[in-house]
């Protein structure tokens, strides 16, 4: 089997083939990626993240999986599109959420009003704590390479993976009226 690599590298010398099987192989996810944070602009950003991916292919330097490098130029397109949106141009992505930037909000998932409260209020996390969430959960992206993706220590990412756990639950919880409402159990002595 071609690996991703291989791939990008004879897209990238004119093999439109490997092109399509590369786009094909990753299509899917970069698109939840977007689709999760900016759903009118989302078929752009896929677009806009192949095409750097492949201009870009030169940097790659091997030393993480090739999804990595893919997810790295993903949030960079993200962050690219929200400055431009912003009035102020700054978005700082520990601190301000997709909401903040006047985004609509993602795509609500079908499955019942829990799992449609919890994608909601994914929305309103910041940028980087979601993207770690999503990651690290639905495609099973390690914390070390979410590290690479974002720039930081793999210990900085499992701190951020437990404040956006612990904020999304507050969160649900507030809004679902769990918080408060829920009886205590008493502790096994």
């Amino acid at each position: 089997m071609v690996t991703d690599f291989e791939l990008l590298q004879r897209w990238g010398e004119g093999d439109n083939r490997a092109g399509e099987e590369f786009y094909e192989r990753h299509v899917s996810k970069v698109q939840r990626f977007f689709r999760n944070r900016v759903s009118h602009h989302a078929e752009d950003l896929v677009q806009a993240t192949f095409l750097a991916c492949l201009e870009a292919r030169e940097r790659f330097r091997g030393e993480a999986k090739l999804t990595t490098f893919l997810y790295a130029v993903a949030r960079n397109k993200l962050l690219e599109h929200l400055r431009r949106r912003q009035s102020r141009g700054a978005v700082d992505p520990l601190e301000v959420s997709v909401i903040d930037c006047g985004q609509s909000p993602a795509s609500v998932l079908a499955q019942g009003e829990r799992e449609q409260l919890v994608q909601a209020e994914m929305c309103r996390l910041p940028i980087d704590l979601q993207i770690a969430l999503e990651l690290y959960y639905w495609e099973g992206i390690s914390a070390r390479e979410i590290g690479e993706i974002t720039g930081v220590p793999e210990g900085t990412v499992r701190t951020r993976l437990r404040r956006a756990k612990l904020q999304l639950r507050e969160r649900v919880e507030a809004i679902a009226g769990v918080g408060e409402a829920a009886p205590r159990r008493p502790r096994a002595t």
